[in-house]
């Protein structure tokens, strides 16, 4: 397993860790109790990591010198090369694979290479990609939709998370000469299921007003002026939007100046509360204490924060793009906006305020929504792809 740009073992809110680290953990945690070895490479990300870590049995996640540790995501397009022999030469003398999967196009690039040089499938599950950025007005580098297209067109097994990323994928990319394979993403249901929303919200300290919850980097892409301008438009001065995340990528601190101004502008600095990223689990006490979870994403290609959301019993509210399409079903378990319309954030969630029998049948509704995804029934999945594509001849490079 490649996660070249971020770790699963980092935690999700910092920097450019989020729903993919919660991924690659919990994927590779269901493989390997499923029976399946699994080596996670990362690149080394904080100074003094062991080499290796053990996990757990069948589960191990090596950590791979290939550059500064504070280098910038933009930056790492050039230790590519370094990480891909590493890779090479600790697979071949000490860990060896049946099968290279790669996350992200930058672990495209180098699980690419590695098919090459070792003969063995390539399963590639890209999270996001570069057309469908530039579709939600967040345009890539040529170099990335250039690269993106080499790993197409060399992958055995092309993973999506529901059927609208695989219909988005074909109009976008055509149809691959490997496997289109949908796998979709779990729940930790031992955290993440229903509870008591007074409990919740007293063990975090907040009141008892109606409380809208953001839970992501802060970076355009994820739309926190969205939920501002929403809370804005909801007018109730008894309101509170939680923002739980940390700035992210090379405008993320800008992004965080231009939040706090429109913040200041609209009159809200009494209504906005920041909260650093939080431990994994902990995301839960947040979900239970929302009245409604707001997810504006420009583009998402599936949207764990609304999955989670939802298994805790949380109405969300959801851009109608991408993989929400899969998890919100409109006026059942939450509501699907168009163009991230902060007027429609605010009126969809003055429904849920105001009437306490709807928002139990959606809270409802959505728990039951959620129970469905788990991350073993995604392990069996995965492991059947893998079977699969490890029998037939390998995909000729086109």
């Amino acid at each position: 397993m490649l996660s070249f740009h971020t770790s699963p073992l980092a935690q999700p809110g910092v920097g450019d860790s989020g729903g993919m680290n919660v991924y690659v953990r919990e994927l590779v945690a269901g493989l390997a109790h499923a029976g399946v070895e699994v080596t996670t490479y990362t690149r080394e990300w904080r100074s003094g990591l062991p080499r290796e870590v053990l996990v757990e049995p069948n589960h191990r996640v090596v950590h791979v010198p290939a550059g500064r540790i504070d280098l910038p995501k933009e930056e790492l397009e050039g230790m590519i090369p370094t990480f891909t022999d590493f890779v090479l030469d600790d697979i071949r003398h000490a860990h060896a694979a049946d099968v290279v999967h790669a996350n992200y196009w930058l672990s495209g690039v180098a699980g690419h290479s590695l098919k090459h040089e070792l003969g063995i499938p390539l399963v590639t599950t890209f999270h996001t990609l570069a057309r469908v950025k530039a579709e939600g007005g967040d345009p890539e580098p040529e170099r990335r939709e250039r690269a993106e297209a080499q790993i197409i067109g060399c992958a055995d097994a092309i993973c999506v998370s529901c059927d609208q990323e695989e219909d988005q994928f074909r109009r976008l990319y055509g149809n691959p000469p490997g496997l289109v394979e949908i796998v979709a993403p779990g729940v930790e249901h031992a955290f993440f299921t229903p509870g008591d929303k007074r409990g919740a919200r007293f063990a975090l300290g907040m009141g008892d007003g109606p409380v809208l919850l953001f839970v992501g980097r802060i970076q355009p892409l994820k739309g926190v002026d969205v939920a501002v301008r929403a809370l804005a438009a909801l007018n109730r001065r008894d309101a509170s939007l939680y923002v739980v995340g940390g700035a992210s990528g090379m405008q993320g601190d800008s992004e965080v100046a231009r939040v706090n101004a429109l913040i200041d502008e609209l009159g809200l600095t009494q209504q906005v509360h920041f909260v650093e990223p939080q431990a994994h689990h902990m995301l839960s006490t947040y979900y239970r204490a929302a009245d409604a979870v707001w997810v504006p994403s420009r583009s998402e290609s599936f949207g764990l924060v609304a999955l989670e959301a939802a298994a805790c019993g949380t109405p969300v509210i959801a851009n109608a793009v991408g993989g929400l399409l899969s998890l919100v079903d409109h006026g059942l378990t939450g509501y699907l906006v168009a163009d991230r319309d902060p007027e429609m954030f605010a009126k969809y969630t003055a429904e849920l305020l105001n009437n306490p029998t709807l928002a139990a049948s959606m809270s409802a509704a959505a728990a039951e929504r959620g129970r469905r995804y788990t991350w073993s029934f995604a392990a069996a999945r995965l492991r059947r792809v893998y079977s699969d594509i490890t029998s037939r001849a390998l995909v000729n490079c086109s």
